[in-house]
């Protein structure tokens, strides 16, 4: 890749509309307007790692000029251009249906972290991702969003493994001025920069938008000139560990990203808010109303009717609790513009399980909003049984906290191999109707040896593709041989492969697997039937237990009596986490029950034909149909790790393995295969983002809204 050298003025007038497109990360989503980039030139695209502002910086002019040239470029160009311009007209008349319209009839969205595609690397996990995938499905639908987060600037973390298997923690900074990332520029063409309200000493944060189709994603930056240097460092990474920079964190989030909005002219009749991080910006809500001559009450109470709370978190310990002592440092100037006195302002945040811990942040986001939601069926109820204290008058089961099961984005997901055979036996028109389950049914008409050749295909270009990652490392740092040989460069596409990739937690158990050390090398080093395991994930920075698990996963790579079959393959990002769910034969999933609050990465593999081997938690309760995979363990984890283990090595000799090498003379495991389309079939519209967010709507959204609406017709006949 040459240094950037161009602008995207430079871009031929014919072909100008690239820049638009570049900017707006709906080619994401969007193979065709994928390959329309790739279709430019394929070597810079690929050494951009597909994206696309990058690639237009640095490529030369001459190949954007004799593009103007190519009438094949041309007529894909046209298309794909047609397509974006009509998918960004707004279109909500089926989201406002029965709501009389007033001034405003949008939402805002506010998350800590974003996780859209590896150029914008501002996300940690799954939260991230599923923030993500609910903004690409409120463009995809029309749901009027606007979104608000952070640009953490010098990214999550770029995971580097040293010889003994430790993780090293290195910064993945962000090249802004080669994403697909625009400045906000004020009247005098300066970069923006507004202050956070009532917060002293004086805060100041400039911010970026993010193009998300039609929705428009606001991400604010600390690390300015206007800041003290003590405070320019809040927003460089994701989840800060100390507890008063987490604060100040969560203050500019909230606080500082309701002022944002506000700056820009962006109303918003409802919030969603994403986890407890979030919830300052309910407080800025209720000044706002405060100070227009509202009383508390009616102001929390109006705030509380249009505000939606999401939970993903289902144990005690994930909730963020700030000390009483700081939330006095911080809000002593602010709770007398909410009418209230240092008492009833930490009163807010009070979980009445344990009054002293501090100001629980999980408490005042169900507090102070009326709509609450857990993340998967299972999860709801024990978010109902943790915060049940909070409604005493309720028995447990009646206790307000719904569930909508998290979903993925199909478009985003789906791998464009496997979306060419879905077009040719679905219909060309599955996209726009696949949260209908009866077109999934259609599954059946692929003919097996086309699926089978396409996930062949994709398994290989799997294991190439760590392969060219290890050759890369092994040419530009030299490092210590077996870092190499660990990494994934002796895996065989022949061989069953089980994919095992997810944040580095310990309720995750990545380890469980090697319980009986003994009995899993009997199972990979079969010489007839062999298995091969990837894994992949990173660890919180501060979390040395999670470092603990990878280290001995490499330990156990790099043993030579396993025969290269294990793999730990680094810096797994949403790049990574395309080409596994995509290429394994079987998606790993073992925590802790009843830790996994939903889980998503499994309905991505499912939605590709991987089939999971997962335990009773998370969205797998609700997906196991003994049909589409195996499952196993104890739903309450009530078993041992021993015990999950050997449910574990007898499902793999018994069922997984006999079935995966039961070929026919043709060489594919037909009843493999009806697995793999029974994966398909039973995931792609119940785990779709499209299902979830219409369950957003019917039960959170139009509610909130219609209520804001009337409030507004009161206030106009008054």
């Amino acid at each position: 890749m040459q240094n950037i050298k161009n602008t995207l003025s430079e871009i031929p007038e014919r072909i100008s509309g690239l820049s638009e497109l570049a900017y707006n990360s709906w080619w994401s989503w969007h193979p065709e307007a994928r390959m329309l980039f790739k279709m430019i030139d394929r070597a810079s695209w690929k050494l951009s790692v597909h994206n696309p502002v990058k690639m237009l910086l640095s490529i030369d002019n001459t190949i954007l000029k004799n593009m103007v040239k190519d009438q094949k470029f041309l007529r894909q160009y046209d298309s794909v251009i047609a397509h974006f311009h009509e998918d960004m007209k707004t279109n909500i008349g089926w989201f406002i249906e029965n709501i009389t319209p007033q001034d405003d009839l949008s939402l805002a969205f506010f998350s800590a972290e974003y996780g859209l595609h590896h150029s914008l690397p501002f996300y940690a996990g799954g939260l991230g991702f599923l923030a993500g995938d609910l903004l690409k499905e409120s463009s995809d639908l029309g749901i009027p969003v606007v979104a608000v987060g952070f640009m953490y600037p010098e990214g999550y973390l770029q995971q580097r493994i040293n010889s003994d298997g430790w993780q090293q923690d290195d910064n993945e900074p962000i090249e802004r001025e080669s994403a697909p990332i625009t400045r906000v520029l004020d009247a005098k063409g300066k970069h923006r920069v507004i202050k956070v309200p009532f917060i002293d000493p004086a805060l100041f944060v400039e911010f970026w938008k993010v193009q998300v189709g039609r929705i428009e994603l606001y991400l604010m930056d600390t690390d300015i000139n206007e800041n003290e240097p003590w405070n320019r460092g809040i927003t460089s990474h994701l989840y800060i560990g100390s507890p008063e920079q987490r604060l100040r964190q969560e203050i500019v989030l909230g606080i500082g990203g309701a002022e944002v909005l506000r700056q820009m002219g962006k109303k918003h009749s409802v919030l969603h808010l994403n986890e407890g991080h979030t919830v300052f910006a309910i407080l800025e809500r209720i000044r706002e109303k405060v100070a227009t001559g509202m009383s508390f009450n009616e102001a929390f109470e109006q705030t509380r009717s249009t505000t939606i709370f999401t939970t993903h978190t289902p144990v005690p310990a994930g909730n963020d609790v700030i000390p009483f002592p700081l939330m006095e440092k911080y809000f002593s100037g602010y709770w007398p513009a909410l009418g209230l006195d240092r008492n009833s302002f930490l009163a807010l945040g009070i979980d009445p399980k344990d009054p002293n811990a501090g100001f629980n942040m999980t408490a005042f986001g169900l507090k102070g909003s009326l709509y609450h939601n857990g993340v998967s069926k299972r999860h709801g109820a024990i978010a109902r049984k943790m915060w049940h204290s909070l409604w005493p008058e309720e028995s447990e089961q009646k206790a307000p906290i719904d569930s909508i099961t998290n979903g993925i984005h199909v478009p985003t997901w789906i791998e464009p191999k496997i979306q060419l055979l879905f077009n040719k036996y679905l219909g060309s028109d599955w996209v726009s109707k696949h949260d209908d389950p009866e077109i999934w049914k259609h599954i059946d008409d692929i003919p097996d040896e086309e699926l089978w050749q396409t996930h062949y295909w994709l398994k290989t270009k799997l294991v190439m593709r760590i392969m060219d990652r290890a050759r890369q490392r092994w040419m530009n740092e030299q490092p210590d041989p077996k870092i190499i040989l660990s990494s994934g460069v002796l895996l065989d596409p022949n061989v069953l492969t089980i994919g095992f990739a997810r944040r580095f937690a310990t309720y995750k158990r990545a380890t469980l697997v090697f319980q009986d050390i003994e009995r899993l090398k009997n199972i990979i080093n079969d010489r007839w039937k062999p298995v091969q395991i990837i894994f992949a994930g990173k660890a919180h920075p501060a979390d040395d237990q999670g470092k603990r698990l990878i280290q001995q996963v490499f330990n156990i790579a790099k043993d030579t009596s396993f025969g290269g079959r294990i793999a730990f393959v680094e810096d797994y990002d949403e790049n990574l986490a395309q080409y596994l769910t995509h290429g394994v034969d079987i998606w790993l999933n073992n925590p802790q029950p009843p830790y996994e609050a939903c889980g998503t990465s499994g309905m991505k593999a499912s939605l590709n034909g991987v089939p999971n081997l997962s335990i009773f938690d998370g969205w797998w309760i609700e997906g196991y149909n003994g049909k589409n995979g195996w499952a196993f363990g104890d739903k309450e984890g009530n078993r041992s790790d021993k015990e999950d283990a050997t449910d574990i090595y007898q499902l793999l000799e018994k069922k997984v393995i006999p079935l995966f090498y039961d070929s026919d003379d043709d060489g594919l495991s037909v009843k493999w295969i009806k697995l793999m389309k029974e994966a398909i079939k039973s995931t792609a519209a119940p785990f779709s983002a499209r299902r979830m967010m219409k369950e957003y709507a019917k039960k959170f959204y139009r509610p909130a809204l219609q209520f804001a609406s009337d409030i507004q017709m009161v206030k106009k006949t008054t």
